[in-house]
């Protein structure tokens, strides 16, 4: 019989770790040219958060360094609110991090507002001091510790960063191996679009 600390979800899943975000010291500015920017924390290492989850310090500098890629070429977007996929929208992006750097255990990141549609809700919502959550979303296992957390894995891989309103999650999004996850994701969408399109057909007879 296994003890606690060994019990395993082997299967990577759609992890989404919420936090309240905490502003650095400086409250969200709006340059000359109307672009709204903020700074605060956006992830912390070795502690439970409010899915209970605990991210190992080492997992999070590794998704950070290579996240870091993302951020030079400025792609490391984010959506708002908390979108069930481990890919993107462009249609739902709202906000840009420009960058990130450690502050003992916390990862503080820098975000740009953008101009789009959910953009302009964003940055609504934080000209009129609304308080939002900031939450990552990326794809790995986990296991549970004798105190009863749930501790990510090594094959934890970071998507992206996104603001949200409530710490609500999805949890077991996709029990698949992750070389195959985006391809089944894009093969259950055709799959909906069909059987809605199928419907329509229906219908009209």
């Amino acid at each position: 019989m296994k003890k606690m600390s060994e019990i395993k979800n082997d299967s990577p899943n759609l992890l989404h770790s919420f936090l309240l975000f905490e502003y650095d010291d400086v409250k969200p500015s709006k340059s000359s040219d109307g672009i709204v920017t903020m700074k605060g924390i956006i992830q912390a290492a070795g502690k439970p958060n409010a899915n209970n989850r605990i991210y190992p310090r080492p997992i999070l500098e590794r998704e950070d360094k290579k996240y870091q890629e993302l951020i030079q070429e400025r792609r490391a977007l984010g959506e708002l609110d908390h979108p069930d996929s481990p890919i993107v929208q462009l249609e739902n992006v709202s906000h840009l991090v420009t960058n990130t750097s450690w502050d003992g255990e916390d990862l503080i990141g820098e975000i740009e507002v953008l101009d789009t549609p959910k953009g302009q809700i964003l940055g609504k919502l934080v000209e009129r001091e609304i308080k939002l959550g900031i939450s990552s979303r990326g794809l790995g296992s986990t296991s549970r510790t004798n105190e009863g957390y749930d501790m990510v894995e090594d094959d934890f891989n970071l998507v992206c960063y996104d603001m949200v309103s409530n710490p609500s999650t999805s949890n077991a999004f996709m029990n698949l191996q992750e070389s195959v996850a985006y391809q089944t994701l894009i093969t259950q969408n055709r799959v909906v679009l069909l059987d809605e399109i199928l419907n329509d057909i229906l219908e009209l007879d």
